[in-house]
């Protein structure tokens, strides 16, 4: 049985996704506390999959967001309609002159090279995004009016304050109501919950969410963390996983969770920072479908990788309703949005199905 979408002809837009967007700062190859200048990229954990979606393969999109209404702010709006993405629903709000109470997220990120992992440095205290609460969009105008096939948000959001999680199921319940397919990345980040409940209060928050979600996304450190789910035989480094074991542990998150009408998650090992085996596997209607492997895998820049996967992984759906179709354009996206810098894909559809065709890195001249 197919994902039941809502008919193209009845919706604006193909996907919307909420979540916070972020000012990446990349030090290139060298390292955050050394380096004398940055390049500057926009980035965020929802945000990657609407610019994936348009930008690679053409959908229609828009985020849902807020920034502080300063030049750093109006410059992640910059790089958003250079992505193509639809601002219409960003949310301004007025900056104090020092940040004092609302601000736009930083994120100080290295690549990493070698034996030396990619490392992370946000600064993302009192944003615009994270003060989103219920009742700031209006969410019966955007599912019922302009129509929305899917909507996708995650738990990088929902962990930023006591206010997004609330956020969250607002916007998930009207999805619902008018028939758009939610999808959600369990996206687990034990800094974000740290300081608002902690690991207690993430497992509470998404168990909640989990209620609404069409397609979940995650790996298997996500279901263990965020929803209470144990996978047999990965060590505490979670740094490889036994397929079988993962594949007991769908069958049952989709007992408890029925209304989960597909899950997914990507399948990495990590050799070095620069060489990943990678993969993905993927549930729906009582079946797995495994993507063509990428073993040894070079990578330039890791971060966003599993955006793009998701990015394909919907895009999938949205285009042939194809399980396995799926997860394979999500593999081979995720696999090319990691030969790039940023967190961002610079991929095209016609790249994407050459990969997944089985085509090489041959000159194309």
């Amino acid at each position: 049985m197919a994902i039941e979408l809502r008919p193209a002809s009845e919706c604006l837009y193909d996907e919307i996704s909420l979540g916070e967007v972020m000012l990446r700062l990349d030090p290139g190859e060298g390292r955050v506390h050394t380096t004398r200048q940055f390049t500057a990229w926009e980035g965020g954990g929802e945000y990657n999959v609407a610019r994936g979606l348009r930008r690679c393969f053409g959908l229609k999109t828009a985020v849902v967001t807020a920034f502080a209404d300063n030049p750093v702010g109006r410059l992640i709006e910059d790089f958003i309609l250079q992505g193509g993405v639809d601002t219409d629903f960003i949310q301004w709000r007025d900056y104090d002159g020092i940040g004092r109470e609302v601000r736009n997220g930083l994120n100080f990120t290295e690549r990493g090279f070698g034996i030396r992992g990619a490392v992370g440095c946000p600064d993302r205290g009192l944003t615009a995004a994270s003060q989103m609460k219920p009742g700031d969009v209006d969410w019966e105008h955007i599912f019922g009016k302009l129509g929305v096939r899917w909507f996708h948000t995650g738990g990088i959001f929902a962990a930023l304050s006591d206010t997004c999680p609330d956020t969250v199921i607002e916007a998930v319940k009207a999805a619902k109501k008018y028939g758009t397919i939610v999808s959600y990345d369990l996206n687990y980040r034990p800094s974000l919950w740290k300081g608002i409940g902690g690991h207690e209060r993430c497992q509470e928050v998404n168990r909640e969410i989990a209620k609404y979600v069409d397609v979940m996304i995650g790996n298997e450190e996500d279901f263990t963390a965020c929803l209470g789910f144990e996978v047999e035989g990965v060590d505490e480094n979670i740094s490889n996983i036994e397929i079988d074991a993962f594949k007991n542990m769908i069958k049952t998150a989709v007992k408890e969770f029925p209304n989960f009408q597909a899950t997914a998650t990507t399948l990495r090992a990590v050799k070095t920072a620069t060489v990943n085996d990678w993969g993905a596997i993927a549930w729906h209607d009582g079946e797995f479908y495994e993507s063509t492997p990428y073993p040894e895998l070079e990578i330039m820049d890791r971060v966003g990788g599993g955006d793009s996967f998701a990015s394909g992984l919907i895009y999938g759906f949205l285009a042939t309703n194809d399980p396995q179709q799926a997860v394979d354009y999500g593999a081979a996206h995720g696999a090319l949005a990691m030969t790039t810098p940023g967190d961002t894909t610079m991929a095209s559809k016609k790249e994407v199905e050459k990969i997944m065709s089985g085509g090489g890195a041959r000159v194309v001249r």
